[in-house]
């Protein structure tokens, strides 16, 4: 008991009337029989709990902090005598549930507000944890990595199932079934029977294989029949699908693209014109143009942004670095004429011309190009005009003989070892990426698929496989070109990595998602996001992308 503030008891008051009725409810030996377990030291001490009586106005007497407050008193009743408890005890189940419900209720009648408060908001927050937990208890998401061996043989419905929400959702799949279909696609690889060069007004004794038809694999009817006689999965070509939807995702509002991006890794300088020439060659690798393909309004766009860069004289490069100048012409030029020769759009044609034109003019005296128009030649600007050139000859233009014969004396001065290997400059130690692109120039410009020149390069190359913990794409690039030509053994061993790892390394989640990190590699930190991911793309895209130089047995 404890006293109010003038010391009068305040008595506490037990619903002893409804125990006792209670009690005598369940009176019969049987109802007793079934309590013994009820009769435990924990179960006696609950009961023994007193229930407060309410007050005037519900004041705490449990806490010896709390004020004691005055209270309206009735008369005493005591606890639960012995006897009491005993027939309490031997109820049945029902009779003690009943009892202990109606001893609930009247704890809930004389219970301080706060009390109560405290029981209902704990109430919503047990309910509140419970519709929580089934969510708390998902088990984590996990993903598993298949490699393209494994991966090959799935539907074609299957290549878009991703594990997250970042990537997109395709409604068609990549290897759908063409409109129209060749008689004979595995026909397409053209003999290695050689041909005079087109020209005019020279002559030459350079010769070359066919490459007039090097852009048919990318025709209604073709590409799915070459992606998988030459190597190609549905791990491949999705990765291509969800590389160029990053690219979509990042195309601004005037059709073209930028360097610095508003995309994570951006290149440290802006050359707006390079990086649309770059993604419409990945767009157009895939098959798709201005006039048909599943991504015809994105490249529409695109060229009609990008044929407004080019001055009078075929030049498109405007602004960028020095390094950028002639680099980014190569690019447009290749894009250009790749976009003639698959569409004969006869509006092309003219814009398609002047910029080889501006291509014959920026020519060094070496023979190859580098930074400025004339000026000193280098191997890696000068393999960007290689394909520049041969760009112009697949859309079936004109290329002077004379171009090309200097591009082979420039390259007689680039390699370290009488054609097996390239440096960047002449009389510097050659590196893969240089002898890569060197050997894959050497083949447009007329190497015999035997020479052993060219086989012993391609042996030094394939010796040095894809691998993301050395990351070079530019090497990655031209190497996976020069030996999809060359075919057999060499190409094989080649892919068998290649299509495996390039898309294992593509981002999967993400804002990012789709694109390849350009953090690690060897010349990211100038090219950025955008160029590593177009050169991953060129590369998953080699085997529909130009058809080999050399005639190959695919089945």
């Amino acid at each position: 008991m404890s006293g109010g503030p003038d010391n009068k008891p305040i008595k506490r008051v037990v619903a002893r009337p409804i125990i006792k009725r209670r009690v005598q409810e369940a009176t019969s030996p049987d109802d007793a029989s079934k309590t013994d377990h009820v009769n435990s030291p924990s179960i006696s001490k609950r009961q023994e709990l007193p229930v407060a009586a309410p007050t005037v106005n519900q004041g705490v007497q449990s806490h010896p902090k709390m004020r004691a407050a005055p209270v309206a008193t009735r008369p005493s009743a005591p606890l639960v005598s012995p006897e009491h408890r005993r027939e309490f005890l031997s109820m049945s189940d029902d009779g003690y549930d009943e009892a202990a419900d109606e001893l609930v209720d009247v704890a809930k009648r004389s219970a301080p507000a706060w009390l109560i408060s405290l029981g209902v908001h704990t109430s919503i927050l047990v309910v509140l944890g419970l519709l929580m937990l089934p969510g708390l208890l998902e088990p984590p998401l996990s993903i598993e990595v298949v490699y393209a061996e494994k991966i090959g043989e799935q539907t074609e419905d299957e290549i878009f199932q991703s594990p997250t929400e970042e990537m997109p959702v395709f409604e068609d799949p990549v290897l759908s079934e063409d409109e129209i279909e060749v008689e004979d696609p595995l026909a397409a690889p053209p003999e290695v029977e050689p041909v005079e060069f087109q020209a005019t007004n020279q002559t030459s004794d350079v010769q070359a294989p066919s490459i007039g038809m090097a852009l048919d694999g990318r025709e209604k009817g073709m590409k799915k029949a070459l992606l998988a006689a030459y190597g190609g999965t549905a791990m491949t070509e999705g990765a291509v699908v969800k590389g160029l939807e990053w690219l979509k995702r990042h195309q601004q509002r005037d059709g073209m693209w930028s360097l610095l991006g508003n995309y994570a890794d951006g290149a440290p300088t802006e050359n707006r014109v390079a990086a649309t020439a770059m993604a419409l060659l990945a767009f157009q690798g895939h098959g798709s143009t201005h006039q048909y393909g599943p991504y015809k309004d994105v490249v529409a766009r695109a060229w009609n942004a990008l044929i407004k860069k080019q001055d009078a004289e075929g030049n498109f490069f405007l602004t960028g670095g020095h390094h950028h100048r002639l680099y980014t012409h190569a690019q447009a030029t290749i894009a250009l004429c790749e976009l003639y020769g698959m569409t004969k759009d006869a509006t092309l044609k003219d814009a398609s011309e002047r910029a080889l034109a501006y291509c014959y003019k920026a020519q060094s005296p070496q023979g190859g190009w580098r930074y400025a128009p004339g000026g000193a030649s280098d191997t890696s600007v000068t393999g960007w005009f290689v394909m520049a050139l041969q760009s112009g000859r697949m859309s079936g233009l004109d290329v002077p003989v004379v171009t090309l014969d200097k591009i082979s004396a420039f390259l007689d001065t680039a390699t370290t070892d009488g054609g097996s290997k390239y440096a960047y400059i002449p009389g510097q130690s050659d590196t893969l990426s240089m002898t890569a692109e060197g050997l894959l120039c050497r083949q447009y410009l007329g190497w015999n698929h035997d020479d052993p020149r060219l086989n012993q390069g391609i042996q030094y190359v394939g010796d040095n496989p894809i691998r993301f913990a050395e990351m070079d794409v530019y090497y990655w690039y031209y190497a996976t070109q020069a030996l999809h030509h060359m075919g057999g053994k060499p190409w094989q061993d080649w892919n068998r990595v290649m299509r495996q790892a390039v898309p294992e390394n593509q981002l999967q989640t993400g804002k990012e998602a789709g694109s390849w990190d350009p953090q690690n590699d060897t010349h990211g930190h100038l090219g950025g996001r955008l160029y590593t991911t177009c050169l991953c793309i060129y590369m998953l895209e080699v085997y529909y992308r130009h058809l080999p130089l050399y005639k190959h047995n695919v089945n």
